[in-house]
């Protein structure tokens, strides 16, 4: 006889089988929106390439890949079985599924094709909402190509294996794979942020460019990359340097992998401490000029620290208004509840800013006029720093709308919760960002300038964005002891910005509910605290999974 107390009702369908862009109208739009000038051949190109990325990050397969390298994570093997140092990390296939996908993708592929940077923007969005940890490897891959550039002909050797569509996975000499994956080093022990703190000597060689390396980095991500882009002390000041993992003789160069991280989240990826004796490097740029060559790769990493936690809020959102559509309590569906209504509108309003705000710094770099990338001067650290830190709170709440079922992690949204902080650490942390932006508004007055263009489009289309654009001209008017308010200002740009972007591109109650929430004051200090008067049923609906 069956056990009748355990039929499952009220329990909502598994998530399978989307099309995470496609079901996306905030992000569709967006895309379309920013190559509308575009040859209508390119934009059947992007939407084509996006809706099959979307429809594989929706699948039953790629989540599966997900659960699997998260729960199987990378290994460290340093010798061989006859004690050889080999110093090479092992993954779960899964992984490498995960990683070859982004890849074959074009996801290291965005700085020699039309819009390159949206459509890829775009698509490292979607494919993050598979798996995030796998993201690392991708993202240093496709920002070392701005820092090569410092040196031709390191580029012309290395750029066509960097923007390849094709995986190849293990270590052997770069010239006999047709795709290479690279990393970076620039923390240490004794300095973490305060780069120019490094100990790591350079001591050149007779072959002009060529140097070896003594010394040790604290964070080094995705070790069994190929290549890594490191900050070391020349003899004329702290220059970059690239490091093969394996030299063109085909022997394996000193990069000893002393232990992997045991990080909170990011759990699939690999981050490790390694240390450099007598490792060969070759000079990316001028001695003395490290941190200026390498800042092109901070840059465009951070822009994805923007793009990859906007996912995971996407991804979050997407859970929760999935359970409240399937759910039933006290006799309605909890997406039907007024209460609950008003959460789900509140993540999708955070969501949807983060999204357009994320695509708009995409679109700037394919500009690449001095007026966008004046824009992205401090755009970029003012994005950065306000929705990695919005990420965090809002995934816990997204979680807190399954109740019990969300803290489980068979939801997946435990995952999300353990990898939402990351973004914020990686790449300079919340005070790094607020005080670099501080430094442009101070030494770069064309940033400025720029930035308050771009706000200023909006301008005279809701009361409480102009009078938030006059507060924010009023904290700029007043330098002293800016530093110790830098978070504050920095927030206030982030939020003006965003609110310019919606209020010129979004439905009017999605652009209504931000101003009268982050602009104007009427809202809580939670999550689903929006004024009762707003449309919110037409922002949850526009949140759903549509198609």
């Amino acid at each position: 006889m069956a056990a009748t107390t355990h039929t499952v009702s009220n329990q909502p369908p598994p998530l399978v089988g989307y099309n995470a862009y496609d079901g996306d109208r905030a992000l569709t739009e967006g895309v379309e929106r920013h190559l509308a000038s575009e040859d209508p051949q390119l934009l059947d190109e992007v939407r084509g390439e996006l809706t099959t990325m979307g429809r594989a990050a929706g699948s039953e397969q790629a989540q599966g890949w997900g659960v699997q390298a998260n729960e199987n994570p990378p290994k460290l093997r340093t010798h061989d079985r006859y004690g050889n140092r080999i110093d090479e990390v092992e993954f779960h296939p899964a992984w490498h599924r995960l990683l070859g996908h982004a890849v074959t993708s074009g996801l290291t592929d965005a700085w020699g094709r039309p819009a390159g940077h949206l459509r890829r923007a775009a698509g490292f969005f979607v494919w993050s909402q598979a798996e995030a940890g796998h993201g690392c490897p991708v993202s240093m891959t496709h920002a070392a190509v701005p820092a090569l550039r410092a040196d031709p002909e390191l580029a012309a050797e290395w750029e066509p294996r960097l923007t390849s569509h094709v995986y190849e996975e293990g270590l052997r000499p770069p010239a006999q794979k047709a795709g290479v994956l690279f990393g970076m080093g620039m923390t240490e022990k004794q300095g973490g942020s305060d780069v120019r703190a490094n100990t790591t000597t350079a001591v050149a060689l007779d072959t002009p460019g060529e140097y070896l390396l003594t010394g040790h980095k604290w964070f080094c991500s995705a070790p069994m990359c190929d290549g890594f882009l490191v900050l070391a002390q020349a003899p004329g000041g702290l220059t970059c340097f690239l490091v093969p993992r394996v030299l063109p003789d085909g022997t394996r160069n000193v990069f000893a992998i002393q232990r992997l991280k045991d990080k909170l989240g990011n759990r699939s990826n690999a981050s490790s401490e390694v240390e450099f004796d007598g490792t060969w490097a070759q000079r990316v740029g001028e001695e003395g000029r490290g941190v200026r060559t390498i800042i092109e790769m901070v840059a465009a990493t951070r822009l994805d620290c923007v793009v990859g936690s906007a996912s995971l809020m996407r991804q979050a959102l997407t859970q929760a208004v999935h359970h409240a559509e399937h759910r039933s309590a006290f006799g309605a569906p909890l997406i039907d509840q007024p209460l609950m209504r008003n959460v789900l509108a509140d993540l999708a309003l955070e969501s949807e800013a983060a999204t357009t705000l994320a695509l708009r710094l995409a679109a700037a770099y394919d500009a690449g006029t001095d007026q966008e990338k004046a824009f992205l001067r401090l755009a970029v650290p003012a994005a950065k720093y306000w929705v990695t830190k919005r990420c965090t709170p809002m995934v816990a709440e997204a979680l807190e709308c399954l109740g019990g079922n969300g803290y489980v992690e068979e939801s997946g949204l435990p995952r999300l919760l353990r990898e939402s902080p990351l973004n914020s650490i990686w790449e300079g942390s919340g005070n790094v960002q607020a005080l670099d932006v501080l430094r442009a508004l101070q030494r770069e007055p064309q940033a400025l300038n720029a930035f308050l263009q771009e706000v200023g489009l909006a301008r005279g289309a809701d009361h409480r964005l102009d009078s938030a654009i006059k507060g924010l001209l009023t904290e700029l008017a007043d330098l002293e002891g800016v530093e110790a308010r830098a978070r504050r200002v920095v927030e206030r740009m982030a939020l003006v910005l965003q609110g310019s972007l919606l209020v010129r591109w979004a439905p009017p109650e999605v652009a209504d509910a931000f101003c009268a929430s982050r602009l104007g004051g009427d809202w809580g200090a939670a999550f689903g605290t929006l004024p009762h008067s707003l449309d919110l049923g037409a922002v949850v609906e526009r949140a759903r999974i549509s198609g």
